[in-house]
């Protein structure tokens, strides 16, 4: 009966080892399962925002500020406005025409020293642009050809 009993005993041992490797396996499942069941939420949860936004009438778009120019960060100025509504490089720029080095008129090779940026045609060139765009929104003056002061201010 020993025998039976060994062979039992081999056999509890082998059905254990399979239930614990069935358990780790069922654990694994499960957290596979959970993680596709977080995504599955996460996309019909981006679905029925979709849904709602689109299902929006068009009169319900938020329209940029009044003074902002299609394609441009750069809002017109306007009365009471503070150059603190320009993005920072603009910010920057105006900083350093409203100093008492700016106020005489700066070139933009000036203006580029004064930035920290070097001289190279290519910082030049994007500063020019950014100043003209200053000029045109109402935040600078063009005095003379590539000469630009703050508003207010005019170099001879």
């Amino acid at each position: 009966m020993a025998s039976v009993l060994g062979l039992l005993e081999a056999r509890e041992k082998k059905v254990r080892e399979e239930v614990a490797r069935l358990r780790e396996e069922a654990e694994r499942v499960q957290a596979a399962l959970g993680e596709a069941e977080r995504a599955l939420q996460r996309l019909a949860d981006a679905r029925v925002t979709v849904a709602e936004v689109l299902a929006e009438p068009p009169s319900a778009v938020v329209e940029p500020v009044g003074n902002a120019v299609a394609g441009s960060a750069v809002p017109r100025r306007a009365e009471g406005m503070t150059a603190s509504v320009l993005p920072a490089d603009y910010q920057r720029i105006m900083s350093v025409l409203e100093s008492a080095a700016g106020q005489e008129g700066m070139r933009c090779q000036q203006l580029a020293a004064a930035l920290g940026l070097q001289a190279v045609p290519a910082k030049v060139e994007g500063l020019r642009s950014k100043a003209k765009r200053l000029v045109e929104r109402g935040w600078a003056l063009q005095t003379r050809p590539g000469v630009f002061t703050p508003l207010g201010t005019t170099a001879g």
